[in-house]
């Protein structure tokens, strides 16, 4: 894919429905995409930012110029890596607004790629538990809990007009990255499953990639394909042991060798599940069935 910032409609603000606006970060990359979508909710009162983003000074100067002469309710996060959650501060700084949302958190990520590690200088003014919500002037942000790809995983959701914005949690373009030790496989399958039961959701607005029109039969889809990933683990592990690098190699036929890095995280939050869960384990580097 070519991922040229030109191609693509960096730091002009999109409508996307009545209380919902996106302006694209120019950041893209293998692992973000055409680059983080930060969200604009509300009307010419008030509004609530969603993944501020980069601290990139351009992509800040043009969220203020999308908001206008709007209050600036909330700066929210869905999570604090550092492709969503560092433009929080200086967004604050400029415009007095309150940074609400996900908790901190700071870990030594031994993630795949520089801009999946942790944003160290997030601080929240409020952190919203799941189901808490702010308000605004026609408009109402429910926080859903989603751990899985990170431990302080939100979705937010619009009460009026059933959209729903899911960060890392669920994109269209491609399956969340889940990187332990923070990042649980578990976790990530019971907020699947939690979204999946959300029928009040209509339209899914992720970080990264197009917007969902048809969400739970993406969320079941991406339900099916990590259960079927699991299989492949096993089928391969049913010939004897293997270290992570050979299920990659077996699992991900033709897989670009960039993204090598990050399939042999989400194989081993896969391992690490079913060990967890007595069907596997470990020996060193190499894994095996436990039966």
């Amino acid at each position: 894919m070519d991922l040229d910032p030109s191609n693509f409609p960096t730091g002009l603000c999109e409508q996307m429905e009545p209380l919902v606006a996106r302006v694209l970060a120019g950041n893209p990359s293998p692992y973000t995409y055409t680059g983080t979508q930060t969200y604009i909710v509300g009307n010419r009162s008030d509004r609530a930012i969603i993944d501020p983003g980069p601290a990139i000074d351009g992509h800040i100067d043009a969220i203020i110029a999308a908001v206008g002469d709007a209050k600036i309710s909330a700066i929210m996060c869905t999570h604090t890596h550092r492709d969503h959650s560092p433009a929080a501060a200086p967004l604050s700084a400029r415009t007095g607004a309150p940074i609400i949302g996900c908790a901190p958190l700071v870990l030594e990520d031994d993630g795949p790629r520089a801009d999946e590690s942790f944003d160290k200088e997030y601080q929240p003014d409020q952190v919203l538990g799941d189901g808490e919500t702010i308000y605004g002037d026609g408009w109402t942000i429910e926080a859903v809990a989603t751990p899985g790809h990170t431990s302080n995983h939100l979705c937010l959701a619009v009460r009026e007009s059933g959209a729903l914005f899911t960060g890392d949690h669920v994109m269209a373009w491609s399956t969340s990255v889940i990187v332990p030790p923070d990042g649980d496989m578990a976790d990530y399958m019971a907020s699947l499953q939690k979204l999946y039961e959300r029928t009040e959701d209509k339209v899914y607005y992720p970080a990264h990639g197009k917007k969902v029109i048809n969400p739970r039969q993406l969320v079941r889809g991406m339900m099916g394909h990590r259960k079927q990933r699991e299989r492949q683990i096993l089928k391969n592990l049913e010939q004897g042991e293997a270290a992570i690098p050979d299920l990659v190699q077996e699992m991900y036929k033709g897989l670009d060798p960039r993204l090598k890095g990050a399939a042999g995280q989400s194989v081993r939050a896969h391992l690490i599940d079913l060990q967890n869960r007595g069907i596997v384990k470990q020996s060193g580097e190499v894994w095996t069935l436990a039966g």
